[in-house]
Formats: structure tokens, C-alpha cells, sequence
């Protein structure tokens, strides 16, 4: 465990906690069954390799190699391996969740895969303090990563869209040199579809800019749906070199709303003040209406994969319409519970 402190307002300082992740039990009885004593030979590693990742051709070349990766770390070993050695591996860059070819039959709908996933994928480092940035999105589509969630902020003039881990000390980054990294990078290690998630905090005059940078940075890559309304999602294969994103449909326009409220007033009185000054500005106003009445469908339009919870518990998330499909988000604790009653459900 580390300490980390950061000054808060300016005034005081604030320690946290940084606790190393700790491998789950999972990790820890495959570790028992191919290791000596608590440690991994060269050899073990090798059946390991071999026997449970399905590596038919792995050598002892292969097994010292990573060996060899991890040489620099604190927790190695001469003999061999430790378990936090082993865990270290198996989130790193030589256990990679992609294979040299694909296996498997690609045309069944999105929803039946699962998918190598990003989160605040623009952080450089700690998500309190780091800085955000376009390159651990490019080395994150570089190991195959299809999945990058952005979050979006107003910026600090209320008149751009940025990406910022909100409520911290981290630095922005706009978020248009986000789309054009996400476009340049996205199918160097795999053809399929790259999701792209918001986490919207926009209002909805920003909202429509971001609609306008999606669809000018990515043309005929971005995947639009035909309706709103899916059945059934599109298959990786038929989604190869497209992009999709994923976020809360955005509520109706409450200031949409008022002015339909406040010009049909004004039509009421018409009658009574009839001045071609007044015809002017109605059909101002009627203008202005129809302009920010556009901004959330241009924006809805975007959406191929519609997210959220709807109200109350687990049940009214699993009896979602099944006429229609939507990425529900639950924690791994959420989902772990539900999947206990509830597994069925979870996996249709």
C-alpha cells in the first residue's frame, strides 16, 4: 500500500490510500496448481502456458521471456514466480485478451461477446490527480482495446466540450483530439466495431456540438441505426471498420418546451396587437424554437446503443422490453448479486 497527498482548496492536504489490487481467489488456486512451495519454476510457467492458456508452441524461451519482464519488479524472484508476480503477468502486456486470429463464428448480434473494455481511458496515471490525454486512448486501441469511454464536460466558458475525470484535479483534453486519435487508431489491431461511451454532463447547446464533431470526423465509419428502436443488435461482422457510441439518450428540451408554452401566448394575443414589428419577432422566436428543438435529435441520432437504468430495482432492469436492446451498467458486486436469483434473466 501507498500514500499519495494532494492539497485541497489550498488550504489543507488530504492523504489517500492506494491499495494494490489483490488477486482473486480464482487467481490464486491456478497459481496453487502450477506452482512448488509458492513459487512458479520456469517449467510450470511453461505447463501453464501450455496446458490452461491453450499456447501449444510455447517453449522455455517463451516461459523466461516473461521471466524476464518482470525482473525489474520488487516481488521477483530468482526461483521463480510469486503470486503477485503470477497476477502482475496476467494483467500485463504479454497476456494480451487477443489472439493472433479469430476462432470463433463473428455474425451472431453484439450482445452475445464480450468485449475488451477501456475505462476513463484518457487518464495518463491516478484518477485524482493525472492527466488526460489522447495517448493512452492510442496504445489502448493499439492492444486492441474496443471499447473507450470519454466523459464530457462543458469546458470553463461554457462553450467548448472537454474530457476530464469530473469532481478531481485532473487536466482536460478536448475532446475533438480524442475522436481524431479514436479515427486514426482504431482498426490497426482489430477490424471490429470500436464502441465509443460518453459520460454526458452536457447541456444541450453542447450536446449539439458534439453531434457535429462526431459526424464530420468520422463520415460513413460511424454506425447509424435506422431507428431507435432495435430488436436485436448488429453482428462484429457486419460492424467491421465501424464506430459506434454508446451513452444516455438525452432528456426532451424543458427550454423547447417553455418557448411552445410562451409563443403560444403570445399567438393568443395576436388579436390584439397586430403590428408588423410583432410578426417579426414571432417568427424569430419560431425560428429560434425549431433551432434548439433540432439540437437533441441530431444528437439522439448519433446513439446506436442506447444506455441507463431504468427506475427501481432489479427487477424493472430485467424486465425490459424485449423488443428493444440497450447496454444496462451494473458493478461487478450488482452483477454478481443478480446473476445469484437472477442468471437467466441476466444472460437473455
Amino acid at each position: 500500500m501507498s500514500r499519495q497527498s494532494f492539497k485541497i482548496c489550498f488550504c489543507f492536504r488530504r492523504i489517500f490510500k492506494l491499495r494494490a489490487l489483490e488477486p482473486p481467489e480464482e487467481v490464486k488456486v491456478l497459481f496453487d496448481q502450477y506452482s512448488q512451495n509458492g513459487i512458479m519454476s520456469l517449467d510450470d510457467l511453461r505447463g501453464f502456458l501450455v496446458e490452461f492458456q491453450g499456447e501449444y508452441s510455447a517453449t522455455r524461451e517463451d516461459a523466461q521471456a516473461i521471466f524476464n519482464s518482470l525482473k525489474h519488479l520488487n516481488i521477483f524472484s530468482r526461483r521463480g514466480l510469486h503470486l503477485e508476480a503470477f497476477f502482475r503477468y496476467l494483467l500485463g502486456d504479454l497476456n494480451g485478451p487477443l489472439s493472433a486470429g479469430v476462432h470463433h463464428d463473428m455474425t451472431q448480434p453484439l450482445a452475445h461477446y464480450f468485449m475488451f473494455t477501456g475505462h476513463n481511458s484518457y487518464l495518463t496515471g491516478n484518477q485524482l490527480s493525472s492527466d488526460s490525454s489522447v495517448e493512452p486512448i492510442i496504445k489502448a486501441l493499439g492492444k486492441g482495446v474496443r471499447v473507450i469511454e470519454l466523459d464530457l464536460w462543458p469546458g470553463s466558458k461554457k462553450d467548448a466540450v472537454e474530457v476530464r475525470h469530473g469532481g478531481t484535479l485532473t487536466n482536460p483534453v478536448d475532446l475533438l483530439v480524442c475522436l481524431k486519435a479514436i479515427k486514426d487508431n482504431a482498426f490497426q489491431a482489430s477490424e471490429y466495431p470500436v464502441v465509443i461511451t460518453f459520460e454526458d454532463h452536457l447541456p444541450e447547446n453542447l450536446q449539439a456540438q458534439v453531434a457535429e464533431m462526431v459526424t464530420k470526423t468520422f463520415g460513413d465509419m460511424l454506425y447509424r441505426p435506422e431507428t431507435d428502436q432495435l430488436q436485436e443488435f448488429p453482428s462484429p461482422e457486419s460492424l467491421k471498420k465501424k464506430v459506434m457510441i454508446s451513452t444516455k439518450p438525452p432528456k426532451e428540451s424543458k427550454t423547447s418546451s417553455k418557448k411552445e408554452q410562451w409563443n403560444g401566448e403570445a399567438a393568443a394575443s395576436k388579436s390584439d396587437i397586430e403590428t408588423s414589428d410583432k410578426d417579426e419577432v414571432d417568427d424569430g422566436e419560431n425560428l429560434q424554437e425549431d433551432e434548439e428543438e433540432m439540437t437533441v435529435p441530431e444528437y439522439m441520432h448519433l446513439i446506436s446503443i442506447h444506455a441507463g437504468k431504468p427506475k427501481g430495482g432489479l427487477q424493472n432492469w430485467l424486465s425490459i422490453d424485449e423488443r428493444t436492446v440497450r447496454r444496462l451498467s451494473l458493478s461487478e458486486q450488482e452483477l454478481e448479486n443478480a446473476t445469484r436469483r437472477h442468471g437467466t434473466d441476466i444472460v437473455r
